[in-house]
């Protein structure tokens, strides 16, 4: 009831919900104004337990005031930040769509892979928008040191209009604006964790570069080559610390030298030996792609997500 008296005030009205975690709940929500105006947007509600941790509330407004100036076409923009009676909220631009994961399941039940031009497209979308992330710099002229630290499915979206956009920057450091204990605890997605997060060292950016790789294997293979098949993840992060990187022809005839050779660069395990900027690896990935002159659009995808979903 306190929650509906507060959706009140703001002149939001809910939808229905998008996801739900242990610290709050995203919804589809409308957006009203005066004169009848409406906007659809997703709604970012902190449950009131959360809201009242210093550490997490700390976060949460790091991750908003940080993507508030992060404006680009392949990053969900957040549009405000809030708080009533003690509750955090954030409005940010709804997608219409899908996420990777729920478009990989959707793929693997379709009994076929993803053709290889679509899925390092996704990807060079991806690169797009870290790149913007990466160099992004405070109104002091200071680089900002943005590393996201949780690329993977479930934080990348795909509108039905064939858009690309990375979300979720709240596990991500940056310059003065969010609490992070690097070599201390281990932050992001098990399956997704680059060589150095599983280590537990300090990461740049280069970290969210190896996460692109294994999304990139994981679009052209329908799996995770280190996620461990019982689940576990201690196993899982030994993998990325070690496992030998495959040559992905063996996998997948289709996948060629120039693509196996991206891949081999995107999951070194030393980052001195991988892609050391988004920009290289972007730059790469549409090389392979528009090197004959045509390659896949928005417009692609958009039909080819239309045809996968029921």
């Amino acid at each position: 009831m306190e929650q509906n008296k507060i959706l009140d005030k703001l002149h939001i009205e809910l939808i229905s919900p998008i996801s739900e975690g242990g610290m709050g709940v995203v919804y589809e929500a409308l957006q009203h104004g005066t004169g009848d105006f409406r906007k659809v947007v997703a709604l970012k509600l902190i449950r009131e337990e959360y809201s009242a941790i210093d550490e997490f509330r700390d976060n949460f407004m790091g991750e908003a005031k940080l993507v508030a100036d992060l404006i680009h076409t392949n990053i969900v923009q957040t549009y405000h930040l809030g708080e009533m009676d003690g509750q955090y909220y954030m409005t940010m631009e709804f997608i219409n769509g899908v996420n990777l994961a729920q478009f990989m399941r959707l793929q693997r039940n379709s009994g076929q892979y993803l053709a290889i031009d679509l899925a390092v497209f996704i990807v060079s979308r991806i690169c797009r928008g870290l790149s913007h992330a990466h160099q992004k710099c405070g109104r002091d002229g200071r680089l900002l040191g943005i590393v996201h630290r949780d690329v993977g499915p479930r934080n990348i979206m795909i509108a039905r209009e064939g858009d690309v956009k990375l979300t979720d920057f709240g596990i991500a450091k940056a310059l003065d604006l969010m609490y992070n204990e690097e070599g201390h605890t281990i932050v992001g997605k098990d399956a997704y964790l680059s060589p150095e997060q599983a280590r537990r060292e300090v990461t740049d950016a280069r970290a969210d570069l190896f996460a692109c790789g294994i999304v990139l294997a994981e679009l052209l293979l329908l799996g995770n080559i280190f996620e461990d098949e019982d689940g576990d993840a201690q196993a899982t992060r030994e993998n990325i610390r070690s496992l030998e990187i495959p040559d992905f022809r063996e996998y997948r005839e289709d996948i060629d030298e120039k693509l196996n050779t991206i891949l081999q660069l995107a999951l070194a395990k030393d980052r001195e030996q991988r892609f050391q900027t988004a920009i290289e690896m972007l730059e790469e990935l549409e090389k392979y792609i528009y090197s004959d002159g045509y390659g896949p659009t928005n417009e692609k995808l958009a039909a080819y997500l239309a045809e996968l979903l029921p």
